[in-house]
């Protein structure tokens, strides 16, 4: 009795001990801190861009924001760490920043080999090409490329995609890279190659800044799967479960009507209780389901999401949408209930 008791006792303890290890890390040294650092582009239209003022915009500093606002109950407590392709994994391993919100690809290596892990996809895109119709005026498909010269950006996924897209089409082409994104939209405009290549979303962000937009042509096709979210290290569940379950609250706030406009309406008059679990309202013993002390978290950390940012609609309408310059369509990125891939488990 007395050995089951010893055994008993230290089972409890070992429990213990594990609860509180998944209990510390990110979180900890987020709010110790004070600011969450989140690591973004140098600047691409509509997912992070700085104005003159060093105030960021786009669909990834809005996620960021909208964890700051769940962790630490202020949208405003983000530091903004501009990353080229090449600099934004070691910044994240080496805990440099503690999050990395950059229209950044999940692949299996990336997700299983280098200490990452995916918390979900913000933004379902694809590789695509853009020329320009003065120097190349007879390239209408991306089948016009052969023996062109294309440019792209070291350090990312588009090297491998325009090399197996080549040779499995049995076309030629020359590769030119860079590490940083300037420098390939420079060459590209100098007319040192032919086609510049990178995720679509980022093609139609950057003819916008071209010096005659209008002749420049992004080419209809894509060739790949750019399934672009943010990520975290791995090895510390709880931060990952925060970072994962703020991405799930956006998505399912505007598969419930939860707007930043409506949201103190909706929390003070709804009676779904999907509206109530995701709001964090009390049920009718007065005690709330415990969803955000299962994250550490308080329990209107999804409220306070919401409210910063707004639910996933408003985020791509007013960054990506029709609000905004770029006017691309919801397509693959409206909710599952619409024809699209956005999806997100129920909070319950």
């Amino acid at each position: 009795m007395k050995n089951k008791l010893v055994s008993f006792l230290l089972g409890a303890a070992v429990a213990a001990m594990a609860a509180g290890a998944a209990t510390a890390g990110t979180l900890d040294d987020v709010r110790q801190r004070g600011v969450l650092t989140c690591g973004v582009s140098k600047g691409l239209m509509g997912f992070s861009t700085p104005d003159e003022q060093n105030n960021w915009t786009g669909m990834d500093v809005d996620f960021c924001r909208a964890v700051a606002a769940a962790v630490l109950g202020d949208p405003k407590k983000v530091q903004f760490v501009p990353l080229t392709a090449k600099e934004r994994f070691t910044a994240l391993q080496s805990g440099d920043i503690d999050v990395l919100s950059r229209n950044t690809t999940w692949t299996m290596s990336r997700d299983t080999s280098s200490g990452l892990k995916f918390v979900g996809v913000m933004y379902y895109d694809g590789q695509g090409f853009i020329v320009n119709t003065a120097r190349t005026p007879k390239v209408a498909t991306i089948k016009d490329l052969g023996g062109l010269t294309v440019c792209t950006q070291t350090g990312t996924t588009m090297e491998l995609n325009i090399g197996d897209f080549f040779r499995a089409h049995k076309m030629d082409y020359k590769l030119v890279t860079f590490e940083k994104n300037d420098e390939v939209i420079a060459a590209y405009n100098d007319g040192r190659c032919d086609a510049y290549s990178t995720d679509q979303s980022g093609l139609y962000a950057q003819r916008l800044k071209m010096p005659k937009p209008d002749d420049n042509l992004v080419l209809p096709e894509i060739i790949s799967k750019e399934p672009l979210g943010p990520v975290v290290r791995q090895g510390d569940d709880a931060w990952f479960n925060i970072v994962k379950w703020t991405y799930f609250a956006l998505v399912n706030a505007e598969e419930l009507g939860i707007t930043s406009k409506n949201i103190d309406e909706m929390k003070a008059t709804s009676t779904d209780p999907e509206v109530q679990r995701l709001l964090g309202v009390p049920g009718p013993d007065g005690t709330s389901a415990g969803f955000g002390i299962g994250l550490g978290l308080e329990e209107n950390w999804a409220e306070l999401a919401i409210r910063a940012v707004g639910n996933y609609g408003e985020i791509f309408e007013r960054n990506v949408g029709e609000g905004s310059a770029l006017k691309i369509a919801r397509g693959k990125n409206a909710l599952w209930m619409n024809g699209g891939l956005q999806y997100a488990p129920p909070v319950r």
